[in-house]
């Protein structure tokens, strides 16, 4: 049976909220693209916005699920999640920090070429976007890589 520690499932249960998150987000705001020309002052709000405002909700459900989690977890163990971060923790959490960034700014490096080669500007959104989602499960996945197979 695979037993699983309090990291591993707090992993899980990062990487699917990430994805729920975000699916859900892009759903909801999904109707309200507005239906201008691609470089109408309405699309610029709406990019802003979208980029605004999801990264508040994000924000936002992260803690919720983190606090929901963590009383579930100690319902169903009886355990407190842990105090204290050790060095191998630690290591991981570089890890997963380091592979993270390294998408976000690759995304955002690309966004930006995407400006220079006369994309439209709603490409740059997308990109920077997508980057974000991509680097937060990147991190998560991380995570839960190192925790399963080691450092």
């Amino acid at each position: 049976m695979l037993t699983l520690t309090y990291q591993e499932k707090k992993s899980i249960v990062s990487l699917v909220s990430v994805i729920f998150i975000f699916i859900s987000f892009c759903l909801y705001m999904y109707p309200k693209y507005p239906g201008g020309g691609l470089e109408s002052t309405e699309t610029f709000r709406f990019w802003g916005s979208f980029v605004l405002i999801l990264t508040l909700v994000s924000i936002i459900a992260h803690i919720i699920i983190s606090i929901i989690f963590n009383i579930t977890f100690r319902m169903m163990t009886g355990e407190k999640e842990p105090k204290f971060e050790d060095e191998l923790d630690k290591l991981i959490s570089l890890k997963a920090f380091r592979n993270s960034f390294f998408v976000f700014i690759l995304g955002f490096l690309m966004a930006m070429g995407s400006l220079v080669v006369s994309k439209p500007s709603q490409v740059m959104f997308m990109i920077l976007i997508a980057s974000g989602f991509i680097s937060d499960l990147i991190g998560s996945a991380t995570r839960l890589y190192h925790y399963r197979k080691g450092v």
